[in-house]
């Protein structure tokens, strides 16, 4: 049900969207024709490129704007695609699918069959590839680089009428693009024809009205509105010549600070329980600070938080777990392998909040913080040991020994629905010396239905599956088309503890009439210890557990009981991309309650000797300890 607040401000955002579509807005052609780069507020591109010039990154740049300059596009997960001379800005290639230039509200967007993948259309459209061209034109001087600017950008308005066609019907996308078309402005925009930038600066104010009229205030008010009003304010501020300059710079700051409050949570994370979501929206919260530079000091503080759980996630290697959804998207430069994307967010906040403990790898600056803040960092300062972390808002718990490092859910789906969550409660993830062990399997895609639910069942992660006499699964939530879940589990923590052995992290999952219940325990030693109790309705049930990992891994070290067996998997590390990975599966069978284990011991072989009922505990003996688990009370590891 609608209330009358958001009615009244759907009527409004339609009339004006009419008004806008009759009568396009134009500038005065001397506005218009008077913004040239570099612009205030944001580093010297030229020092910038100067101090880049012959690194490594300045020659994967300038080979990624060659191609661009072929028209081959490295778009997602997808492969390198040609997109021929004259560049299909509708059409999602992979397809062959292309919407008209109807009013943008009469384009079927979501439509699978009628528009083909919206993602891969809109990623073309984000214009990124632009500013990899002015990055290249910078680094070398080569005027090929600069003059495929011009072309792309006379070809895109000519085939995108203002509010005609798809890429017009999400005002995050059409934000993406004029952030694109900000940067590019501000590196070689003197050095852009006259004309063009007249008809440029037009399109780029009719973005920002665009923006404006249809923020996401109740339709994704997530960080597609984060995203929004970030890029409406950075118009504000970059650009003070347009008309609508000042009002965009209170409006898109308060809306800012507001999300601030509503999407982070005192623990650090962000509301989606997503990794890659929480890395998405740290770029966008610390480019407006860096734009906006006056913010708040708890605005900073939320930040630090922000930027200390990204920290905790990722691996001593720099990679990042991709718990719940992947997008694909990026809010500079979108290019590389995105496991590693949360490298490049850290080592920019350590230089703006100068926190060097978060640093890791200093060659990752140039994808980002040289070009947002005008420096590189000093080389790496030596890390202390991690220590282990409860973030009780995200419901994760971050077990660290000295080679281990694992990461436990035990909180509940995102907020609202949950659209950016998968059905992996209790599930963990586990890196050895900063290699992935046990995985998360990723994303997939978003739009073909059968890729959306094979990547974010409860089997598809490294936690319980149950299913009954018949193999009809039971989830631990019920999909509700591809951003929606309804009948959500209940989910708690019932111990914590860390000691001279180790951690242990004890929490319970109820959905469906079922009751599981998983105790991890990591012990100094490197050995992870996993029991599982599940217990439900009468009658026949099968229960696994699974564990999905990298190809590369070792399962000499995994101990499961019952025995586990090896099955065909996949893993997708990039939003329209899948690659073979390995699964094992340890099934019992017959009634309830059920009790299964492993243990994963990187520095020998793990063996289960035992598992009994002793008492009113559940005893698994294994090479090198035990670990009790009463029916109630606190567990044990010794």
């Amino acid at each position: 049900m609608r209330s009358i607040g958001e009615l009244a401000f759907r009527l409004r955002q339609e009339v004006v969207n009419a008004r806008l579509l009759a009568a396009p807005p134009i500038l005065d052609p001397r506005i218009a024709g008077s913004v040239v780069g570099p612009l205030a507020g944001l580093p010297d591109p030229a020092l910038v490129a100067s101090e880049l010039r012959g690194s490594d990154y300045a020659a994967s740049t300038v080979r990624l704007a060659e191609e661009i300059a072929a028209h081959r596009f490295q778009l997602l997960g997808l492969p390198p695609t040609d997109l021929g001379t004259r560049i299909a800005w509708r059409r999602d290639f992979v397809h062959n699918k292309e919407t008209g230039t109807e009013y943008f509200r009469r384009i079927p967007y979501l439509d699978f069959h009628r528009a083909g993948d919206h993602k891969i259309v809109w990623e073309l459209n984000r214009h990124q590839h632009l500013v990899v061209l002015a990055q290249a034109y910078l680094l070398t001087g080569n005027s090929q680089f600069l003059d495929e600017i011009p072309l792309q950008c006379e070809s895109w308005m000519e085939a995108n009428p203002f509010q005609r066609g798809i890429n017009w019907c999400s005002a995050l996308e059409v934000a993406f693009r004029a952030l694109s078309w900000i940067w590019v402005l501000h590196m070689v925009g003197g050095r852009l024809e006259k004309t063009l930038r007249q008809r440029w600066m037009i399109s780029l104010y009719q973005h920002g009205l665009h923006i404006e009229n249809n923020l996401s205030l109740y339709f994704s008010p997530n960080t597609h509105l984060l995203g929004e009003a970030v890029v409406l304010h950075a118009l504000g501020v970059l650009l003070p010549a347009l008309p609508r300059s000042a009002r965009w710079r209170e409006l898109g700051s308060g809306i800012v600070l507001e999300q601030m409050r509503r999407q982070v949570r005192e623990d650090g994370s962000h509301f989606e329980q997503s990794a890659y979501y929480h890395l998405y929206a740290l770029d966008f919260f610390l480019l407006h600070s860096l734009i906006a530079q006056d913010v708040p000091a708890w605005y900073r503080g939320q930040l630090g938080r922000m930027a200390e759980f990204l920290d905790a996630l990722m691996s001593d290697d720099g990679i990042l777990p991709m718990l719940g959804d992947d997008d694909g998207g990026r809010v500079f430069h979108p290019y590389g392998d995105r496991r590693r994307f949360g490298q490049a967010t850290l080592t920019t906040c350590a230089l703006a909040l100068g926190r060097p403990e978060w640093l890791r790898e200093s060659t990752c600056a140039a994808e980002q913080a040289a070009w947002w803040l005008g420096r590189t960092p000093p080389p790496p300062v030596p890390r202390e040991p991690p220590e282990s972390r409860w973030f009780a808002d995200a419901g994760l718990a971050v077990l660290r020994s000295e080679t281990v490092h694992a990461i436990v859910d035990v909180g509940p789906f995102g907020a609202g629905t949950g659209g950016h969550s998968h059905a992996d409660t209790l599930s963990l993830v586990v890196f050895h010396r900063g290699a992935e062990a046990l995985i998360d399997p990723g994303t997939g895609g978003y739009s073909d239905s059968a890729v959306r639910e094979r990547f974010r069942t409860a089997a598809a992660h490294n936690t319980v599956s149950i299913q009954s006499s018949a193999m009809q699964g039971v989830e631990q939530a019920s999909p509700q088309g591809p951003f929606r879940w309804s009948d959500m589990p209940e989910v708690k923590l019932l111990h914590q503890d860390s000691n001279k052995m180790g951690d242990i992290i004890d929490g319970v999952c109820r959905y469906r009439g079922f009751t599981h219940r998983r105790t991890v325990a990591l012990r100094k030693s490197g050995t992870l210890v996993v029991i599982d109790r599940v217990d439900g309705p009468p009658g026949d049930w099968c229960v696994e557990q699974r564990w999905l990992s990298a190809e590369a891994f070792s399962a000499e070290g995994l101990s499961c009981h019952p025995p586990a067996f090896e099955e065909p998997a996949e893993r997708s590390c990039a939003y329209g991309s899948s690659i073979p990975a390995r699964r094992w599966v340890a099934r019992r069978s017959g009634p309830l309650p059920a009790v299964l284990a492993a243990v994963l011991d990187f520095e020998g072989l793990a063996i289960i000797r035992n598992v009994s009922r002793d008492g009113d505990s559940v005893l698994i003996e294994y090479e090198g300890g035990t670990a009790r688990v009463p029916d109630h009370g606190p567990p044990e590891v010794f």
